[in-house]
């Protein structure tokens, strides 16, 4: 087994894109089920709009990158606005059932064939993002080492952004949840009938939580797009809310680090179980019998998911949570 190199895609995996790209959503999800007790199991929407927002924005329309990052923060405030308009009013598992409805619908127009002009259907767009690597202060062409870890200059400048996009989001989190907004919040979270009482608009409270998550949600849809220079309708399909919300648990809600470190030991967890699987198959550990290189990708999630369920049997409120944090007003 080569130690070495696990460990050098584990850390890989903690601190690459893909660990900054779920921190943002499970930001998003902070502020709307950790924070004010919105059950948004639509999250992949919101990325989804943003990602598309940028990509047809420069590829069909011939705008700037710039123009289209507004576009696309434009097009989560609007969805958020469609989603929450007629839901919020209503208990919270009615916001839950519509946004994950929204999302599928989402991904069905985007690949559909008579929207194919403008979104690409199934194929997606590609080769939008010069612009955002335009400004690369690295040398794409080197290496950069750090530890065991290794970037190229082009991976590096994708990096550095998410992260720094993850840090600035998470000090506008923490402030505002300092604030007389958040406390707001946080008392709908726990008895929106107590905070109606004290003269609180708790309907546009929750819309205001509900366009700030979505917003992060459109963050982090950006950065996946631009990583890759192309989007896929078929990309932002479920599964990738509920590995936001994965994150979110396994840190901690109600906490401003907890999706973000949650996010990292995720990816972390998921890329030390390939390696050593994959090694452990090909140097002989692991008998064909059991399992085959074609089935490492499957058992991987079933061992990070048995780990998960074990954390939620002996301490649900994640690994920085708080369980007075997990109280939720679903009336």
């Amino acid at each position: 087994m080569n130690w070495e190199a696990i460990l050098e895609n584990s850390l890989r995996a903690a601190f690459g894109e893909f660990a900054a790209i779920f921190a943002l959503a499970a930001i998003g999800l902070n502020v709307h089920f950790g924070y004010t007790g919105l059950l948004n199991f639509g999250q992949v929407g919101f990325m989804a709009v943003g990602a598309y927002g940028i990509a047809i924005s420069v590829t069909y329309f011939a705008w700037s990158m710039w123009v289209g990052l507004a576009v696309g923060i434009g097009a989560a405030i609007l969805l958020a606005l469609l989603l929450g308009i007629p839901t919020l009013r209503l208990r919270a598992d009615y916001l839950a059932i519509v946004t994950i409805a929204a999302s599928e619908i989402i991904r069905f127009i985007l690949r559909s064939p008579s929207f194919r002009e403008y979104t690409g259907g199934t194929f997606g767009r590609t080769q939008f993002a010069r612009d955002f690597y335009r400004f690369n202060i690295f040398d794409g062409g080197e290496r950069y080492v750090f530890g065991p870890i290794q970037f190229s200059g082009r991976a590096l400048w994708v990096v550095v952004v998410a992260w720094t996009l993850v840090l600035l989001v998470s000090l506008l989190v923490f402030l505002l949840m300092r604030s007389p907004w958040g406390r707001v919040i946080k008392a709908i979270r726990e008895d929106e009938d107590a905070a109606r009482s004290l003269g609180k608009n708790v309907y546009s409270y929750k819309m205001q939580s509900l366009i700030l998550g979505g917003v992060c949600g459109a963050l982090a849809g950006f950065v996946m797009a631009i990583s890759t220079q192309s989007v896929q309708p078929d990309t932002y399909s479920t599964p990738i809310t509920f590995f936001a919300y994965v994150a979110l648990i396994l840190g901690g809600t109600a906490r401003i680090f907890g999706p973000v470190v949650g996010s990292m030991i995720f990816w972390m967890l998921l890329a030390f179980t390939d390696s050593v699987l994959r090694q452990g198959v090909a140097n002989g550990h692991i008998p064909s019998w059991l399992m085959q290189g074609t089935q490492v990708g499957q058992v991987r999630f079933m061992l990070v998911g048995l780990g998960l369920m074990l954390l939620m049997i002996f301490r649900p409120q994640g690994i920085f949570g708080d369980k007075r944090e997990l109280a939720l007003d679903a009336r």
